[in-house]
């Protein structure tokens, strides 16, 4: 089975780690070098990394870093127990609303930016959570 790393490029370590730890209660558990900061308190650590504007992202790519807020189709859902709560406590971090919440079977989300472009969804769910809209049940894998 493979493990999941998360890994998010920022132009800015020191602001980086602000927003996420005051956002999301998370700590710094160790900082990897003069380049990158683990974060610990979510499911799994999540890693800061300091990429300049303008750095190539891959050989393949003529596609540059940038941080104004761009789309991606990879992004991360935080689940949180009160939405409220975490929008304001997000928004007092420099994060950006994009839509208000909205009501879901499954429960309420929020469509986020942090400071550097990267979307982001704030989740809260219900008590039932995506088994209220699951059409067929599974035992889920195990972390």
């Amino acid at each position: 089975m493979a493990r999941v790393l998360i890994n998010i490029d920022v132009p800015d370590l020191e602001r980086a780690t602000v927003f996420y730890t005051s956002t999301f209660g998370l700590t710094v558990g160790r900082r990897l070098g003069a380049a990158a900061i683990e974060l610990i308190g979510a499911s799994r650590p999540i890693y800061l990394l300091l990429k300049e504007v303008g750095s190539t992202a891959s050989t393949a790519s003529a596609e540059t870093r940038r941080y104004e807020r761009h789309w991606t189709p990879v992004h991360l859902d935080f689940a949180v127990d009160d939405l409220d709560v975490a929008i304001e406590r997000a928004l007092a971090a420099d994060a950006t609303l994009e839509d208000p919440p909205s009501a879901h079977d499954w429960g309420k989300i929020a469509h986020m930016a942090d400071p550097f472009g990267h979307g982001f969804c704030l989740i809260q769910f219900t008590e039932r959570g995506y088994d209220a809209i699951a059409t067929e049940r599974r035992p889920p894998p195990s972390l």
